[in-house]
């Protein structure tokens, strides 16, 4: 269990409350109880050996199918030949080799009745008379039980595999094509009773339960309900996002001919992407209007005689979910920047027919990137929250310290820099009141706030900066008008200028740190790195 230094102390639940993590693995899905009883009894009968990875992996691929049909959630750089041009032949030909693996990960759930689809199938084809083929066909494809649906899930893609290996052969395939061929295919998914996946930011009992009990009693602590759901939210989807990054990993170490697992790597990184779009976006365009009526509405609650009374921890209650707001919007930012960087920079696109070389390169680089961010992520939050949780408590991954250490380092070095130009633009501002209007010479104050939310506010809480209320009150006064004053602005330099000092102190403290004895840092990728970030 991770040493934790707890800023809060832990919450009763009330009696009643709802429990937002108890809801979210239990709901999302949206199987309806009787299913979701004989689901979970077929798994937990089922003798197949890693059983959870299997299934989780097969989960994860009928996901991609419908997330790869979108250019999207595809990496590489944004297009700039309208989709109606592009050639999608070898799109097609890694989602058939990522059919293929889930025909094979269906016959290992079968288990034994796998062999009874073989037959069937042999059946099909020898029987003269149409309709006792297809009295045959229909009497399969029931879905009466888990081990029906896997069936009829395994009668489907055999023959998705079929088509998608003969559009692979032309020597063009049109957007339209494509996406008609994954359409059925997402189709079959969203008919089947036990193995629809295709919801966003959905979660499964067997594979996404949070261990860390102090993570859950962080969550069950916030006292506001629709707070308490999107941090339970939050929670989950980075888990989530962290176990694909696992699933990738696997996969790239996968024994099999290594061209077959690059249609898997393609589509698992595609349901990333679309999933951490739906968070992102999720949290940048709702939060703070769910926890603005959540707030509001707890307050109506409080009698009119009691207002007084309870002034203070009213005051309290909201400052604490304008915390957590800044929190989730500063994470949602993060997480786009780092999703881009991944995306835009670090892998190839599908069209450009990679080597599987390549490939697994580059998923490696990819994972190294999001990798910590992710867990960066989680432990921001947890701090967020009132407590400082250890890397290797929290996370499975050996390195992680080490990798946390590495990136905070580099994250430090490239705000320090991003600092340093705010404050010498600022110090370049004629003396006087600026307005904002027209090509405002102020216009890097927007930017620098994008920067800052995304990874000065990350940094502030995560490194316990002692004057990270000032700070924040200096930057938010700039947002607050459309006249700048110079009261303002000079406030702003001198909270910039001492913000840096820190930062670059801060730099030097994580360097002496045992796990990065030995690793030096990469100025120059680091460099590179803040390149990407303001180009994004």
């Amino acid at each position: 269990m991770a040493h934790t230094t707890s800023l809060v102390p832990p919450r009763t639940a009330v009696p009643g409350e709802r429990d937002a993590y108890a809801d979210l693995l239990r709901d999302t899905r949206g199987l309806r109880r009787e299913h979701a009883q004989a689901r979970e009894a077929w798994f937990s009968m089922l003798g197949a050996e890693r059983k959870e990875e299997h299934l989780f992996e097969l989960e994860i691929l009928l996901k991609g199918l419908a997330c790869f049909a979108n250019p999207r959630n595809h990496p590489g750089q944004p297009r700039r030949t309208p989709v109606v041009a592009q050639d999608f032949r070898e799109p097609v030909a890694l989602a058939r080799e990522a059919i293929g693996r889930i025909i094979s990960l269906c016959r290992t759930l079968l288990m034994e009745r796998e062999r009874s689809f073989v037959f069937q199938r042999y059946l099909e084809t020898v029987l003269p008379d149409d309709g006792a083929r297809s009295r045959l066909v229909s009497e399969n494809l029931t879905q009466d039980t888990p081990a029906g649906s896997l069936f009829v899930m395994r009668h489907a893609m055999t023959n998705m595999v079929e088509v998608a290996s003969g559009i692979s052969r032309l020597p063009r395939v049109p957007f339209r094509t494509f996406y008609a061929m994954l359409g059925v295919a997402q189709r079959e998914v969203a008919q089947s009773v036990y193995f629809n996946s295709l919801s966003a930011l959905e979660f499964r009992p067997e594979f996404d339960r949070i261990t860390n009990q102090r993570i859950l009693e962080l969550t069950r602590s916030v006292t506001q309900e629709h707070a308490r759901r999107l941090v339970a939210l939050t929670f989950l989807s980075l888990f989530r996002m962290l176990r694909y990054l696992g699933l990738l990993e696997a996969t790239t170490r996968d024994s099999r001919e290594p061209r077959r697992t690059s249609g898997i790597i393609y589509l698992v990184l595609s349901v990333l992407r679309s999933d951490a779009r739906a968070l992102t976006s999720h949290l940048r365009h709702r939060a703070g209007r769910l926890l603005a009526e959540g707030y509001e509405r707890d307050l109506f609650n409080v009698p009119a005689s009691h207002i007084a009374q309870r002034y203070e921890s009213l005051l309290a209650d909201g400052h604490r979910l304008l915390d957590i707001k800044a929190s989730l919007e500063g994470l949602a930012a993060n997480l786009r920047l780092e999703l881009r960087r991944a995306f835009e920079h670090e892998f190839p696109a599908p069209e450009y027919a990679p080597s599987s070389d390549e490939v697994r390169r580059a998923t490696l680089q990819v994972i190294g990137t999001l990798r910590p961010a992710l867990q960066n992520g989680i432990l921001f939050l947890c701090a967020t929250l009132g407590a400082r949780l250890e890397a290797q408590g929290v996370f499975d991954d050996q390195a992680a310290r080490r990798n946390l250490s590495e990136r905070l380092r580099r994250d430090v070095w490239m705000f320090a820099q991003i600092v340093r130009a705010f404050a010498q633009k600022a110090r370049a501002v004629p003396a006087g009141e600026v307005r904002w209007s027209g090509a405002s010479p102020l216009e890097f104050v927007r930017e620098f706030l994008v920067y800052f939310r995304a990874m000065g506010y990350p940094l502030l809480r995560t490194a316990d900066y002692p004057r990270v209320d000032a700070f924040v009150s200096a930057m938010t006064a700039l947002e607050e008008t459309d006249l700048l004053e110079p009261a303002r602005l000079h406030r702003a330099i001198v909270e910039a200028d001492q913000f840096q000092d820190f930062l670059v102190d801060l730099f030097e403290q994580i360097g002496k740190r045992d796990e990065l004895a030995s690793v030096p840092f990469d100025r120059r990728a680091a460099a590179e790195a803040l390149k990407l970030y303001l180009g994004a």
